[in-house]
């Protein structure tokens, strides 16, 4: 027999209503972001519930900690249970700010600990194979023209996906892009990326609704969907052969990669990567540092096992 729903009381959805509002509006949280939230707090909220509490003030941190504990033996790893404390200590502190709740449960608890693991990349070799092209075919066009731009410029998913036509300036090659926390920044772009964005927007014309902005649509004429993206990059993959497990973001985590590996100049690689703290970018520092070090152990006369060793 199927268990019955659990269903949030209706105070307790209304001040999560008006703190989804306030992550919307005065925070400027990306939907993706902020599905992300509502997720977390909402799936802990249900647990709650469901042990008895149904008010704000019965919510205490054992309660949470046997949340987290629940969670933690479900599988759910070190960062995403950071997340979801995250999101909880920031729905508390608005609850107290509008005098909703008096303490913050959540303030005193920590996550465990996840072990670092560093972004993957694809070689030069393996771009090259997959950005190769000669199709006349038009949504084939398409799909290498977003793959050129997801590596050229180091575009989030999303990023790509909402462009606009208006957002390409072609006279200085590169793109305005609006970011995580609404930020906008300048995405530059070669000439490879050129000429295949140049071909889509001719096939576009073919495709695309009247008053469709976007500079991507589907074969429907609309602006195309992340799964699509992701459904699209796959298959492409599939046709040429590339056994790596190729994903939107890994087109971003090479592009960075690769940057800085050329360039050594770290802060110029989180301008175009658009991220809000320079330790974001540093994780790539430790990755290039992996593939020094793996060149070492293959080169260096000294680094090299004996036979029998």
């Amino acid at each position: 027999m199927r268990a019955p729903e659990i269903v949030i009381p209706d105070a307790l959805q209304h001040d999560l209503d008006r703190f989804y509002r306030f992550l919307s509006s005065e925070k400027q949280f990306s939907p993706h972001t902020l599905d992300a939230y509502k997720r977390d707090i909402e799936r802990c909220l249900k647990f709650c519930i469901e042990q008895g509490a149904n008010q704000w003030s019965d919510l205490d941190e054992a309660l949470l900690r046997r949340h987290l504990a629940q969670q933690h033996r479900q599988g759910i790893g070190g960062r995403s249970l950071q997340r979801m404390l995250s999101a909880l200590r920031r729905l508390f502190h608005f609850l107290q700010v509008n005098q909703r709740l008096r303490d913050n449960p959540a303030a005193q608890i920590r996550a465990p600990k996840s072990e670092k693991r560093l972004p993957s990349v694809m070689t030069p070799d393996t771009l090259n194979q997959l950005l190769s092209t000669h199709t006349e075919d038009p949504l084939e066009i398409r799909d290498h023209a977003m793959l050129e731009l997801l590596y050229a410029s180091g575009l989030r998913r999303a990023e790509l996906i909402s462009l606009d036509l208006m957002d390409i300036d072609w006279q200085q090659k590169n793109l305005r892009v609006l970011g995580k926390g609404r930020k906008e920044r300048l995405c530059p772009f070669g000439k490879s990326a050129e000429k295949m964005l140049e071909k889509w927007i001719k096939c576009r014309e073919s495709i695309a609704n009247s008053m469709e902005k976007a500079v991507f649509v589907s074969k429907r004429g609309e602006r195309i969907s992340a799964s699509s993206l992701a459904s699209r990059l796959k298959r492409l993959c599939k046709q040429k052969g590339i056994e790596q497990r190729v994903y939107p973001h890994l087109m971003r985590h090479s592009f960075a990669s690769h940057m800085l590996e050329a360039s050594q100049d770290l802060r110029a690689v989180q301008e175009l990567l658009g991220h809000a703290h320079l330790k974001t970018t540093q994780i790539y520092t430790h990755l290039d540092f992996q593939q020094l070090a793996s060149c070492y152990d293959a080169a260096h006369p000294r680094a090299q096992k004996k036979k029998g060793e």
